[in-house]
């Protein structure tokens, strides 16, 4: 995690030229001149007073500057995804701060490389999205010992490209240690077992209890045993928790927010109560029955008919109709208990309307369901194949069934046909406004799997989606709570497209860099 960090900072440092972290200056061009290389980066002095450095392959414009900044200072993330991206960018100088070490885990295995996109060369800009693919790779909680020896193989392609474009300054220890980490794994296991991001976040616990900094020991010794007193206490009171202490995301599996009862109009009822029907298990031998009916009819009158259905086997006195199918049969209640907020499956849900007054992102969703394909309007043979969708939660309802409660979400899909689209690194790309067929809007709340979008720094009115996983596996007794970043590419760029031999060390493009002259340093010169 450290060697993550410290390249992290090496990267961002140099492409925002940042004083203090760049790898790129006066000496690392001098050091280049020395060793006979990249002979039209040589620094040109300006009369003793500053220097000016053209513009190096690896230089980012004020504009574009300006333009990764922005990408990251309008990051929204999910709850308990990582801290507030928007408080470590500085609009104003152009640069990032405070990056503590989970931050920069999060800018390279996923928002990096979204930042970047619509900045540099292409060649540069697939050489780091390589890189952070390397480490989204190595840091997976499954990893499969037979492809650790092609990671090591696409490491080693990766670094002999950034020797290429970054100059020799920028390969310190740090950076030559990511190629030993495929090795280090297949010795040692997964990255995850050794990382110390929950000792970090302990340490800092332990720091705030110190309230004499003449004698912190005793400090975080008096606050420890009061604490752990209070706890061992509360276990003794039934329904108590700690005051003060906030809830995890432990105890959010279940929890619900901004509950109230609110009645919905008879149309949208019925599409709900449709979905809930079609989706299921019990209610499919009815479904199966009347297949060709159901093609025909669609959905209009199958609850009516399902209802009857039910009504008339019942009369018998020997019918076998459970408990569950009686109530479904009849319509949920016309009040539903809505909520701004839901929590189920290890990931926290908010409606939309929610998130536009929140600093978090919470009400993007993706399902894969079964659609009905056909080539054409008059194709007779049409198939049933399984679909990604994205979409955004406008509502989160529980359907009142009487003796049960059923969480759908009603959402805004978007139209796979125009709305959805893949780019050549490999990022899906969604287009918000468009919006998909109205009249499929529900899911149940336990089919969601929790995305989060990110504008597309190129512009327009796109948007790339980024996946995250569940932050608690409930596995009965057992809660494993292991962090885990989705990548954020469906493919590794080739290194056949970028390992280019002519390569522009100069960007014609893209203003070059002055460097004042340290005056200091100029009259000790002089005193030699």
């Amino acid at each position: 995690m450290h060697i993550e960090k410290n390249v992290c900072e090496s990267l961002i440092g140099t492409l925002l030229n940042i004083p203090g972290k760049t790898k790129d200056g006066e000496n690392a061009r001098l050091d280049m001149v020395a060793m006979g290389i990249r002979e039209s980066l040589k620094p040109v002095s300006d009369e003793g007073k500053r220097t000016f450095l053209p513009a190096a392959c690896y230089t980012l414009s004020r504009f574009e500057k300006k333009q990764f900044c922005s990408t990251l200072a309008g990051v929204k993330v999910p709850t308990g995804y990582s801290s507030n991206i928007k408080s470590l960018v500085q609009m104003k100088d152009l640069k990032l701060i405070n990056l503590k070490s989970h931050d920069c885990h999060t800018l390279m295995q996923q928002l990096l490389p979204v930042a970047i996109r619509g900045v540099l060369p292409k060649e540069v800009r697939n050489t780091i999205i390589r890189l952070c693919y390397f480490f989204n790779s190595i840091c997976s909680k499954i990893i499969d010992p037979s492809k650790l020896q092609q990671l090591q193989d696409e490491v080693v392609v990766t670094l002999c490209l950034l020797e290429k474009y970054f100059p020799p300054a920028f390969f310190d220890v740090m950076v030559h240690l990511t190629v030993h980490l495929p090795r280090e794994i297949k010795f040692c296991g997964p990255v995850w077992l050794r990382w110390m991001y929950s000792m970090e976040r302990y340490m800092k616990i332990l720091k705030g209890y110190v309230r004499n900094r003449h004698r912190p020991e005793g400090c975080i010794i008096e606050c420890y045993i009061a604490e752990e007193a209070v706890e061992f206490c509360s276990e003794y009171l039934a329904n108590a928790r700690t005051i003060g202490v906030p809830k995890g995301i432990e105890e959010r599996i279940e929890s619900r927010s901004g509950f109230k009862v609110i009645p919905i109009d008879y149309k949208t009822l019925c599409e709900a109560h449709y979905y809930v029907l079609q989706n299921t298990t019990v209610v499919d031998p009815y479904m199966s029955k009347n297949e060709k009916w159901l093609q025909a009819e669609h959905k209009r009158s199958f609850s009516s008919w399902f209802k009857r259905k039910i009504e008339t086997e019942l009369a018998h006195p020997e019918n076998t109709i459970s408990q569950q199918i009686r109530w479904l049969a009849h319509e949920p209640k016309r009040e539903v208990l809505s909520y701004s907020g839901y929590g189920i499956g290890g990931y926290y849900y908010n409606t939309r309307d929610h998130d536009s007054r929140s600093t978090t992102q919470n009400s993007g969703v993706m399902v894969e369901a079964e659609s009905l394909h056909m080539s054409t309007a008059k194709d007779k043979n049409p198939i049933y194949a399984n679909m990604l969708y994205y979409g955004v939660i406008e509502d989160i309802w529980e359907l009142n069934y009487t003796q049960f409660k059923i969480p759908v979400f009603r959402c805004k899909w978007v139209d796979n046909k125009g709305g959805v689209k893949v780019d050549e690194n490999g990022f899906t790309l969604v287009d918000l406004n468009k919006e998909g067929d109205p009249n499929n809007q529900f899911i149940f709340a336990s089919q969601a799997k929790q995305v989060f979008y990110v504008n597309d720094p190129n512009g327009g009115r796109w948007s790339v989606v980024l996946t995250t996983k569940p932050k608690l596996y409930d596995r009965g007794d057992v809660c494993d709570n292991i962090e885990e970043t989705p990548s954020f590419s469906r493919g590794l760029p080739e290194s056949d497209d970028i390992d280019n031999e002519d390569v522009a060390y100069v960007r014609e493009d893209c203003e070059g860099i002055y460097v004042e002259e340290d005056t200091t340093s100029r009259k000790k010169r002089k005193r030699t």
